[in-house]
């Protein structure tokens, strides 16, 4: 079975390329909390932006566009210890989807400026969902990261 995608937006990013990520800020949400920039939204999905003002977070799917390897194992970069992609973030998988949660500044019509931003320019956005209370998981566990998040 196959699936086709159409993007919806673009993210508009201070990141040009993966490598002007800060690999360090990958450890925590917060070392995103000051990198800001912008998911334009095509013209023809703008509707689907109403009432979105009224949340703080969104979560934004989209595609690793600049990932061209597949792999099963990954080396994270603050680890040094090899994982089953399915325990990491990297965006070399069998599919090349992202999940990011991003914060909702502004909406200026079908532009939203967002805080917390860690993809780069050109990104494609496959679908935007809210943040919603039932997200929150105060019993999560975070597997083998967790010695690195204290």
């Amino acid at each position: 079975m196959e699936f086709k995608f159409k993007p919806i937006g673009i993210v508009h990013s201070p990141f040009r390329q993966k490598e002007d990520i800060p690999r360090d800020k990958n450890k925590t949400s917060e070392g995103f909390k000051d990198i800001e920039g912008c998911l334009e939204i095509f013209p023809e999905f703008e509707a689907g932006l109403n009432d979105i003002d009224g949340y703080s977070h969104l979560f934004v799917l989209f595609v690793f566009h600049e990932a061209h390897r597949k792999s099963l194992i990954a080396h994270p970069p603050h680890d040094g210890q090899p994982r089953g992609i399915f325990a990491t973030r990297s965006p070399h998988r069998p599919n090349p989807l992202g999940l990011s949660i991003v914060r909702l500044l502004q909406r200026e019509g079908r532009f939203l400026q967002v805080g917390e931003l860690d993809m780069i320019e050109g990104t494609p956005i496959l679908d935007i969902k809210p943040y919603t209370p039932r997200d929150l998981k105060p019993e999560a566990h975070f597997g083998w990261l967790e010695k690195y998040l204290t």
